[in-house]
C-alpha cells in the first residue's frame, strides 16, 4: 500500500540513507549534483515525448492541455551550462495533442521530426540549427467520411521509422508509410473506440486497447485475423498498451479508473502474468524499461512514479497463478497527480513525468546496484533511488 511517507519504518529510512544519494540540492552543493530537473510552463502539460538523436541529449517536446482550440507545442532541452531547462521553440497545436513522439533515431542520420496526434497525424519538421518548426504533413484518417475522427494515440515503429500506427475512435488503426504520405493499411480493431496501440519488436505486429474491454493482437501480414490477448473481467475499458521491447512475449496494460497494472504473457492468452496494486488511485501511463524487461515504470492518480522489479516473477508464479502481491521496488511522489510518463531509451537513467503544469527528469541509480532481493526485503514498500521525498521549501 503506497500512502505516504509516514508508511516506511524508521528501520527502513535508515537502511535506505545507506544505500541513497540525497537527490535534493542543499546549500553549497554543486547543480551537477542535482538528481530532479523541473521545467515549469505557462500551460498545463500533457503530451511528453523525448529526443532520441544523441546530438541532442535531454531534449523535450511538451503537449499543453488546454479547453480552446488553439494549444502549444514546446520544445525544451536541458542546458549542460546552467542545468536549467531552456525553451528552444513553441509553436500552435490544435487542440490538445493526444500523444507526442520524436522519430526513434539512434544515430542521428535521419530528419529531425516530431509527430502529434489529435484529429490528425501531424509530421513536424525540425532544423537543428535554428530549432525552426514547420509541418512536413497532416495525415487524416478517413475511413467512410470526409471529416476525420480524432485520434486518441499513435506509436513510431523503431525499427522502420517510415512506419506509424494511429488509433481513433472510429474502432480503427491505420499503418501509415509517412515517407511516402500514404495509408499502407487500416483496419477495424474493436468493436468500439481504440484508446491506444503499440508495436512490439519488428515492423509487423502491434497491439491495440480498446473501450469494448480487450487488449488485441494483430499481424499485417494476416490482418483477416486478430488475437485476443485480454480481456477486462467486466468490460472495463483498457487504455493503455506497451511490449516489453527487450522480451516481446509480455506487454503491461492499465485499464480506466482503475489503480491495477496488468502484466500479460501472450503465450498464455487471458491470464494475467501479473497484476501490480500498488498505487492507490487510478494508473495513467506505462513504459518498460530501456535496457531490462524486468522493470517496469507506472504513474498515476495518486501522485506517484513507482518502479517495479519482476524478474521473479516467472519462477514465482506457474501458469494460470498470477501474483497479486508485488510491492514496488522504487518509488517517487510528485507534487500532483502524474499524467504521463516517459522511461527514454536515449537516456535510460533517468524517468521523465507530467503533472499540472510541470515536467520532471528524475535520476534512477543502475538497478543492479540498488536491487534488494527478496528474501532480505521487509514486506513495506521500499522507497528508494530516484525517489527521496523532495525537502519542503522553508
Amino acid at each position: 500500500r503506497v500512502d505516504g511517507e509516514n508508511h516506511i519504518p524508521p528501520a527502513e529510512q535508515q537502511r535506505q540513507s545507506e544505500i541513497l544519494q540525497d537527490p535534493n540540492m542543499g546549500e553549497g552543493q554543486p547543480q551537477a549534483q542535482c538528481h530532479i530537473y523541473t521545467y515549469e510552463s505557462k500551460r498545463k502539460i500533457y503530451a511528453l515525448g523525448y529526443s532520441w538523436r544523441p546530438d541532442q541529449p535531454f531534449r523535450f517536446g511538451l503537449g499543453s492541455f488546454l479547453e480552446e482550440k488553439t494549444n502549444k507545442i514546446e520544445i525544451i532541452q536541458l542546458s549542460e551550462e546552467s542545468k536549467t531547462f531552456v525553451t528552444k521553440q513553441i509553436f500552435d497545436h490544435q487542440y490538445p495533442p493526444t500523444k507526442l513522439l520524436w522519430i526513434p533515431d539512434k544515430t542521428g542520420n535521419k530528419p529531425d521530426l516530431l509527430a502529434t496526434s489529435g484529429e490528425y497525424l501531424r509530421i513536424w519538421s525540425v532544423n537543428p540549427s535554428t530549432n525552426a518548426v514547420t509541418m512536413k504533413a497532416e495525415l487524416k484518417n478517413l475511413k467512410q467520411s470526409e471529416f476525420s475522427a480524432p485520434l486518441t494515440s499513435f506509436d513510431w515503429n523503431i525499427e522502420d521509422p517510415s512506419i506509424v500506427g494511429t488509433c481513433s475512435i472510429d474502432t480503427t488503426c491505420t499503418i501509415w508509410d509517412i515517407e511516402k504520405e500514404v495509408v499502407k493499411t487500416q483496419l477495424i480493431a474493436h468493436d468500439k473506440e481504440v484508446y491506444d496501440i503499440a508495436f512490439a519488436q519488428g515492423i509487423h505486429t502491434f497491439a491495440s486497447a480498446g473501450a469494448d474491454g480487450s487488449i488485441r493482437h494483430f499481424d499485417t501480414r494476416n490482418l483477416e485475423h486478430s488475437t485476443i490477448i485480454y480481456e477486462s473481467p467486466d468490460q472495463t475499458p483498457f487504455l493503455r498498451v506497451a511490449w516489453n521491447r527487450e522480451d516481446p512475449n509480455y506487454l503491461a496494460t492499465i485499464m480506466m479508473e482503475s489503480n491495477k497494472t496488468v502484466i500479460v504473457d501472450i503465450r498464455y492468452p487471458m491470464l494475467p502474468f501479473s497484476t501490480l496494486t500498488g498505487h492507490t488511485n487510478c494508473v495513467n501511463s506505462i513504459a518498460w524499461g530501456p535496457n531490462s524487461g524486468a522493470y517496469l515504470c507506472t504513474a498515476g492518480d495518486d501522485s506517484h512514479t513507482l518502479i517495479w522489479d519482476l524478474s521473479g516473477q516467472g519462477a514465482a508464479r506457474g501458469a494460470g497463478n498470477p501474483q497479486e502481491h508485488l510491492e514496488p521496488m522504487l518509488a517517487y511522489k510528485a507534487e500532483a497527480e502524474v499524467s504521463m510518463l516517459q522511461w527514454p531509451i536515449s537516456n535510460p537513467e533517468w524517468i521523465c513525468i507530467s503533472f499540472n503544469d510541470k515536467m520532471q527528469m528524475l535520476k534512477v541509480q543502475p538497478l543492479s546496484l540498488i536491487h534488494i532481493s527478496e528474501p532480505t526485503r521487509p514486506l513495506y514498500i521500499s522507497y528508494a533511488v530516484f525517489c527521496l521525498k523532495k525537502k519542503k521549501n522553508t
